[in-house]
């Protein structure tokens, strides 16, 4: 029953994604944009200089840029819902209620695995050249990675219940989170003091951890602390917006 509520909702949402399927594709511009612009100017720092290393360096701060992007800002349409009393309605009916909020997730995850997808076959036209388990294992981690942003979002959404609200907190956390996990330049370059305050930002590993598989460096630390810190993450986001939602039906 709960796995059959979960499905339901998933197709809800996947069904309102088929009827307006532009936005997810304006969600991965910016990141083709900073691939296609960005990436070359790392040749200057790469040990060789050469293209292939710069798209190995920042590819995976391409990827991280989505799950950044795309669903830390699913949470909009939920307060829309809040407010017209959809959700609410929702949260008192029969159906389980995690699958109000697993159905979004798992929708989110789709569209992040879609557009991941996207952005590496940009980057292998680019010339990038990477082992297949690494493509799945950091796919793997940038499903991970959705699944904290997008149960954040909605966790969010629910306790803020206000749209210029949520923009200014997501806004307000946005810029130190991407300066500090090493997105635009491998945190390495950065002052020290920048090194050791990277040391506490969830999206840090998350990119490193993306640089190590597409180098091939499968024995790095920052792999497994990545998947056990996102999973950790995404469970007790999930926990967070379900309590909401409970608050919400009363």
């Amino acid at each position: 029953m709960k796995f059959r509520h979960t499905m339901l909702f998933l197709g809800y949402e996947l069904g309102n994604l088929r009827r307006n399927p532009v936005w997810p594709l304006f969600g991965i511009m910016q990141p083709v944009l900073y691939l296609l612009l960005f990436a070359p100017l790392l040749t200057s720092i790469t040990p060789n200089g050469t293209l292939q290393e710069a798209l190995v360096l920042f590819t995976p701060a391409a990827l991280v840029m989505i799950a950044l992007f795309g669903t830390t800002f699913a949470g909009f349409g939920m307060i829309n819902e809040t407010r017209n009393g959809v959700l609410e309605r929702l949260a008192v009916s029969q159906a389980w209620r995690p699958a109000i909020i697993l159905g979004r997730v798992v929708k989110d995850v789709i569209m992040l695995i879609i557009q991941s997808l996207i952005i590496l076959g940009v980057a292998a036209l680019m010339g990038l050249r990477v082992d297949l388990a690494a493509i799945g294992l950091v796919l793997l981690l940038m499903a991970a990675a959705g699944l904290f942003a997008a149960n954040l979002s909605y966790g969010l959404a629910l306790a803020v219940r206000d749209e210029n609200g949520m923009s200014q907190v997501i806004q307000f956390f946005l810029l130190p989170l991407m300066l500090l996990s090493g997105l635009m330049l491998p945190i390495s370059v950065a002052p020290e003091w920048m090194q050791t305050a990277a040391r506490f930002n969830p999206l840090y590993y998350a990119v490193e951890a993306g640089r190590a598989l597409f180098a091939g460096n499968y024995g790095d630390s920052t792999i497994p602390v990545a998947f056990v810190l996102f999973l950790a993450l995404s469970v007790l986001t999930l926990t967070w917006s379900v309590r909401s939602l409970r608050k919400l039906a009363g």
